[in-house]
């Protein structure tokens, strides 16, 4: 069975998965325990992974032949630390090798406790994370589970209190959450730390002497695994294409005011396999510095397309999709055209609202003829003596 502290505290670190966009999670994931009795007392969640595919490699956190990265390469795609107080790693792991793990683009997840140790509050504080000091735990007078021993630190935390964010959490995570672990503090700041699971002024809506039979803690950490591990929340750009309306190939060049046809496909990682993404706020711009045009995406036929009318100005454009919504990979597509002003071919011969000039200069015309004929022949008349 896995335990629930141990679990629960999964919840404490999400800032340190780094997610690149489009990226299909590898297999090889290393598991840096306390020690190897957490295999066992884990089981059901470690169980979860291999059951996926993944490819695990136990070792003790501080185990002296530990390696992470060998002649530049990652010899592991994932990293899961369940090590809470480490005070030092084994081999040539340590925090700014982690750092650097991340900005490659692989995945972290991390189990903090209230012993917890420097290294990995020094790699919370990396991640926008501040832990609270050592041996310190989150109580709750209120909201405790009846096996709690009197400390009142084992929290019945309802599954209303989870980050609305199915992709992350799981989509049916309806029972309470057992948690006991550090409290800490997210940067506001940093887009990308996300609260998993806060805190509940209400009361424990349970009776105080009737035990939690079924937690939520085994879904809500497989959900958690899935989506550190890439499986779920991965879009990609698959075809764009864009031409005018009627035609089915893009032109060397666009006209002012031409009606053009945009169209993309845009697809999401499931079970393994890339499906069609369905969303109903997918956004296209077209860009010079700023929007000119900004329209939604509708999907027809397995793509989003969109039809509009260019603005009445020539210069180098972009279409532009730019999506970035919480629980997924951010997804952007930029296209690059030109759009040119008319040829003088292409300008109407009479400019209706030009008539008025046009009767102006012709009046001006015939008048001016008209005076030379009667300027040039017209004859005075002889002076009589």
């Amino acid at each position: 069975m896995m335990a629930a502290p141990l679990c629960s505290a999964m919840l404490l670190l999400l800032a340190a998965l780094a997610l690149s966009p489009g990226a299909f999670a590898g297999s090889r994931i290393l598991v840096l325990l306390e020690n190897l009795n957490l295999r066992e007392t884990h089981s059901l969640f470690f169980r979860s992974l291999s059951d996926r595919g993944f490819d695990l490699a136990f070792r003790t956190a501080d185990d002296p032949s530990l390696s992470l990265i060998k002649y530049g390469e990652f010899l592991y795609d994932n990293l899961i630390i369940f090590s809470p107080s480490v005070e030092d790693f084994g081999g040539n792991i340590n925090v700014e090798t982690i750092s650097s793990f991340i900005d490659g683009g692989g995945s972290v997840l991390v189990a903090a406790s209230s012993d917890i140790g420097d290294p990995l509050r020094e790699l919370g504080s990396e991640c926008g994370i501040e832990f609270d000091e050592e041996k310190t735990a989150v109580i709750d007078h209120h909201n405790y589970d009846v096996s709690d021993p009197g400390q009142h630190t084992m929290i019945v935390a309802d599954s209303e209190n989870l980050l609305k964010a199915p992709t992350i959490v799981g989509k049916n995570t309806l029972n309470p959450i057992l948690f006991r672990g550090v409290g800490m503090v997210a940067d506001p700041d940093n887009p990308l730390v996300l609260d998993i699971l806060t805190g509940s002024s209400t009361s424990y809506s349970f009776f105080p002497d009737k035990p939690i039979t079924q937690t939520g803690n085994y879904e809500l950490a497989v959900a958690l695994s899935r989506w550190v591990f890439k499986e779920e929340g991965v879009l990609r750009v698959g075809a764009v294409s864009h031409h005018r309306v009627g035609e089915t190939q893009p032109p060397s060049a666009y006209t002012i005011t031409d009606l053009v046809e945009y169209s993309i496909v845009i697809e999401k990682l499931s079970d393994g396999k890339w499906i069609p993404f369905d969303g109903d706020d997918i956004q296209l711009e077209f860009v010079r510095i700023d929007p000119f045009v900004r329209t939604f995406l509708k999907k027809n036929g397995g793509k989003y397309r969109v039809q509009f009318k260019l603005p009445d100005v020539y210069g180098v454009f972009q279409f532009k999709v730019d999506y970035n919504r919480l629980g997924y990979t951010h997804l952007y597509s930029a296209t690059q055209v030109s759009v040119r002003p008319l040829q003088h071919t292409q300008y109407e011969r009479f400019i209706p609202s030009a008539f008025p000039y046009y009767a102006s200069a012709f009046s001006m015309m015939i008048g001016l003829f008209i005076f030379s004929i009667v300027f040039l022949h017209m004859k005075e008349k002889e002076k009589s003596d």
